[in-house]
């Protein structure tokens, strides 16, 4: 990598002959083999491999080529020729190697041995699996398990994650934080709380069928790149795509299908969005109030006049609570401070609000933009009231359409990866194990931070993922850390989270990847996942394992389990080694309303729906109807307006899943040769004295007395509001405080992070 930042302004369409030359860069550099080009070829279609990135829908007919860039990029990390063996850690201490930066930490091959830190030498030095699972075992039998943490990636299969989370329980615990609680918890929470359901009432088909698809806070072009299929035929047949963020991004703009030849060559690109609103960050409160202003007052007008109504009052009637409370505060909303907080000119909001009132059917899409708040809550029940009004809920072509991040993140809290015992079916995993689930709530994501901060964490088994990268607070997280008595990591790869030991033992347990044949004691053996619209899918994998000496997480899962539970005749972690159809089998008794003939059904074309009660218009809320909010404040940052504080928001780059890094190149956005980059606008450039390239710092203006800063920014004039901020994710999160998170969901609020500019060194 070259430290050495370029700025050149990106002209083209998103996919097309960019997206094409970006797999071009990436890939090759991972070893173009005949595993690779099986493994794409296979890719999201029936009874294929399940791609490890996005987890957006996987069509029943699928394309020609059903991956994006990102998913080539992905697929090609996990099958690399690159190995990291016992000889690499004997040429590289483990000091030496957290000097490195990710990309070349994952650059540097998949992890073929399992392997234990040795203080003496600051290396890890290579063991035995026997020995991995006796001595963990017999360490983590010291501890007090309800102060142990066990996380998971979004990556790990269903059959994975509740083997888990069964281990979890049976050892008397449920500290089982996730990827969710770092993103989309704020969906988990408020859309259950709203409409009773926790996910997407949406399916795929729904998008055949809306008339306009409003936009929030959401990156296609880079975090879901499949999706532009789907807005493309949406709006080649006229569907009105409302966008709102923070800054222009290509994919929202428009598109040139890469397996289109047509426009490959000749055609015109897409156009996705008819109109895009650059609102500031935490300000989609204030427009989606002023959307349902207008549509509360133009039928307050219709009332009078005696014209057609706007808003569908048979089912706000019928099916929803709270509505008049919620249209008085609308109308009584002062359009000043609308205008103000949402960043938005009265016009543009007004345009916005009349494509809402003439369509039929809305998709409200979003993503973190809208979760990763203070008042991350607000945003989404304000999205919630726009739907209601005109019920665009629960019916063909219209409901809100979260749109999650990795490949299983939402699967594993359908199997039982949380913390909270109300999500869980205690009385059926009595009934069927034999044992006494524990009824304490366990820890999120944020409780495991604090504890780990505070030194009462005894330990921390990582199955996949970089927590201590991804996490707010690094500087006191990685103090935290190094004084667990234990920490163990299951991955593919080597990452950030491996190098910082802890205090008494450190494991390495090197896996199968998703996309490598996985053949136990019954034979070739199959997993499943869960997508963005609740549809499960089967997935096998038939490239070559990197290693000969890995195992299937799976079985790292029950070997963890077995050196430390007692035996029980109820769950035969052997058996379910063997066969994983077995663990499906438990999966579904444990689950039956969602899993029927879960092994019949496990390669359906397009995946089988796990069910919606409220896309049904089943509204299992305490009310027993869908229920209208009012915003607790009119921004969703959470913290004042003060001279000189900006509004920073982390994103990711092009190069980049999150805190994976393929590359350094940001296409879409113009930048490449480095990630110590703030995007910012030219007149608060001018404003404190600065020109493109000049190195600042950050300083985390939290006013909890905390120092944190980040040095050696370099500035990146961009298309961004006034007063907002951006720079990339991770390397940012040090400047987030653990306590700046979203109120009920505890998800990190990284899309709003109050910081100020200091020249420099």
């Amino acid at each position: 990598m070259s430290d050495e930042l370029k700025i050149e302004d990106y002209r083209n369409a998103a996919g097309g002959w960019g997206s094409m030359a970006g797999m071009a860069k990436v890939v090759p550099k991972e070893g173009v083999s005949p595993d690779l080009l099986d493994a794409l070829r296979r890719q999201n279609k029936p009874e294929g491999v399940m791609c490890v990135s996005c987890s957006w829908g996987k069509p029943a007919k699928p394309h020609l080529a059903e991956f994006c860039e990102n998913g080539a990029k992905a697929t090609a990390w996990e099958l690399t020729r690159e190995r990291v063996t016992p000889a690499f850690f004997q040429r590289h201490s483990v000091r030496e190697l957290d000097g490195w930066q990710d990309y070349d930490l994952e650059q540097a091959g998949r992890l073929t041995h399992p392997m234990r830190y040795d203080r003496a030498t600051d290396r890890y030095v290579a063991a035995s699996w026997d020995e991995a699972f006796a001595v963990i075992g017999a360490k983590l039998k010291t501890l007090d398990p309800t102060k142990v943490v066990l996380y998971s990636s979004g990556r790990a299969s269903l059959e994975t994650s509740f083997m888990f989370s069964l281990f979890a329980r049976m050892w008397g615990q449920q500290n089982l934080p996730d990827s969710s609680n770092m993103c989309h918890e704020t969906t988990s929470v408020g859309l259950k709380n709203a409409i009773g359901s926790p996910v997407a009432t949406i399916q795929l088909e729904d998008y055949d069928h809306c008339d306009a698809i409003f936009v929030f806070g959401q990156n296609v072009g880079t975090n879901s790149p499949r999706m532009l299929h789907t807005l493309k035929d949406c709006a080649k047949r006229g569907v009105e795509i409302v966008t709102f963020n923070p800054l222009r991004e290509r994919g929202w703009e428009k598109f040139v299908d890469p397996q289109n030849p047509i426009e490959m060559t000749v055609g015109a690109p897409t156009r996705i969005s008819t109109q895009y609103h650059q609102v500031r960050a935490g300000g989609d409160i204030s427009a989606i109030l002023g959307i349902c202003k207008i549509a509360i007052e133009a039928d307050d007008k219709a009332v009078a006049e005696g014209g057609e109504r706007v808003l569908d009052h048979h089912f706000i009637a019928q099916h929803t609570v709270r509505f008049e409370e919620f249209a008085a505060f609308a109308r009584a909303a002062n359009w000043d401070e609308i205008v103000r907080e949402s960043g938005l000119t009265r016009t543009a909001i007004e345009d916005a609000a009349r494509v809402y009132m003439r369509a039929k059917r809305v998709i409200a899409v979003y993503g973190m933009g809208i979760t990763q708040h203070r008042y991350g809550i607000d945003s989404l029940y304000m999205l919630v009231d726009m739907l209601l009004l005109r019920g665009n809920v629960g019916r063909e072509g219209a409901g809100p359409g979260p749109v999650r991040g990795h490949s299983n993140v939402q699967g594993q809290r359908t199997v039982g990866i949380t913390e909270k015992t109300e999500l869980a079916p205690v009385e059926r995993l009595k009934a069927l194990f034999q044992f006494d689930p524990p009824t304490e709530d366990g820890w999120d994501t944020v409780e495991s931070c604090r504890q780990i901060i505070a030194g009462t964490a005894q330990g921390f088994v990582q199955l996949g993922g970089n927590f201590l990268r991804a996490t707010p607070e690094h500087a006191k997280m990685k103090e935290g850390w190094a004084k667990l008595p234990i920490a163990v990591h299951i991955a593919t790869k080597l990452n950030k989270s491996h190098l910082t030991p802890a205090q008494d033992e450190t494991w390495l347990l090197p896996c199968l990847g998703r996309m490598e044949h996985d053949m136990q004691a019954t034979g070739r053996q199959a997993v499943s996942m869960e997508d963005t619209f609740s549809h499960i899918h089967g997935s096998v994998g038939k490239a070559k394992p990197a290693s000969d000496t890995l195992l299937s997480e799976p079985a790292i899962v029950a070997g963890i389990a077995k050196a430390v539970l007692d035996a029980n005749p109820n769950v035969p972690w052997d058996a379910w080694v063997g066969d994983y159809g077995q663990v499906r089998t438990a999966i579904e008794n444990t689950y039956p309303d969602k899993f029927g003939n879960f092994n019949d059904r496990l390669f359906t074309p397009g995946g089988f729906w796990k069910g919606n009660p409220a896309a049904h218009r089943k509204w299992e809320t305490k009310s027993g109807k869908a229920e209208f909010n009012v915003p607790r404040a009119m921004n969703a940052s959470g913290f004042a307006e003060a001279e000189g504080r900006f509004r920073l928001v982390t994103l990711r780059s092009n190069d980049q899943f999150n805190t994976t890094i393929y590359g350094y190149d940001d296409r879409f956005r113009g930048i490449s040769g480095t990630r110590m980059i703030v995007m910012m606008n030219r007149s608060d450039m001018l404003a404190h004295g600065l020109s493109e390239r000049d190195t600042i710092a950050l300083e985390s203006d939290a006013e909890d007395g905390v120092e944190r800063v980040v040095d050696g920014l370099q500035v990146v004039e961009y298309n961004i509001p006034a007063g907002c901020i951006g720079g990339y994710y991770p390397e940012l999160n040090c400047l987030i405080p653990v306590e700046h998170h979203a109120l009920e969901s505890h998800v990190p609020a990284g899309k709003s992070v109050p910081v100020r500019i200091r020249k420099g060194r």
